[in-house]
């Protein structure tokens, strides 16, 4: 198994893509902790994995929330001795629309769950990560940080403030033997999202729209991406540090 008894922590696993994340990794190993602050679909996410043979826990922290993370942080370490590697995965959306109709209330959530939550987990984790003689922290990013689509200026931004953080962070604590990587997903219907994504129902001419955008002429789905965790995640990748990933199909060239 790739990631045998490596200690990982999952944020915003109780569905979409943190979910396939998190049961791609257990299945190769890994210890997960599932983070969501919807306890019922973390828990369910946690079975599934248990169901499967994998090892699996569930901790409820908002992830925007200084005190949360760092008690999510210390949960890894009580319950798997160490921990190896920090998914920063939650995320949220404004609704499709023109820059000007956002409400300040809709920016400030996106920054604070897209681009504080970056913030905490190294605040929390790089010290145990420099205890530990190194560590992994993997931040799913977007394609919409380094080729925006019109009506998501603020989350595009957002996207791209925690695409430039990683590669400054890779720079910074690489001394430290701590690698930070992002991985860029283009749309995926089938997300909690999609719908603020595309401004309303994503229905078949709504898909057909974006995916003429896709030269691989499909979706992103949640195992694409978790795969491309599983390798940042592994000493496969242990000299790969401060790189973006596009989990896209070409949309980015």
């Amino acid at each position: 198994m790739r990631l045998k008894d490596k200690s990982i922590i999952v944020t915003g696993a109780g569905g979409g893509i943190g979910e396939g994340i998190a049961k791609r990794l257990a299945a190769e190993g890994a210890q997960v902790i599932v983070n969501d602050i919807q306890e019922d679909l973390g828990h369910q996410v946690v079975a599934s994995i248990r169901d499967a043979g994998g090892s699996a826990s569930f901790f409820r922290a908002d992830v925007t929330r200084s005190d949360d993370v760092r008690q999510l942080v210390a949960a890894a370490v009580q319950r798997h001795g160490r921990l190896d590697v920090m998914v920063n995965n939650a995320g949220w959306t404004h609704r499709n629309q023109p820059a000007l109709d956002v409400s300040e209330d809709d920016f400030d959530r996106c920054y604070a769950i897209n681009v504080k939550s970056i913030y905490l987990s190294t605040i929390h984790a790089t010290p145990v990560f420099r205890s530990q003689g190194g560590g992994s922290f993997i931040n799913i990013a977007s394609t919409a940080g380094i080729r925006p689509r019109p009506g998501l200026t603020w989350y595009n931004g957002s996207k791209g403030a925690v695409i430039t953080t990683s590669k400054s962070l890779a720079a910074e604590l690489g001394g430290d033997n701590i690698r930070v990587n992002c991985i860029n997903p283009v749309f995926n219907p089938d997300t909690g999202l999609s719908a603020d994504f595309a401004g309303g129902p994503v229905d078949e001419e709504r898909k057909a729209r974006f995916r003429a955008s896709i030269p691989l002429g499909r979706f992103s789905t949640a195992l694409d991406v978790a795969n491309a965790a599983l390798y940042l995640a592994s000493d496969e990748a242990a000299f790969i540090s401060g790189v973006c990933i596009e989990v896209d199909g070409a949309r980015c060239v």
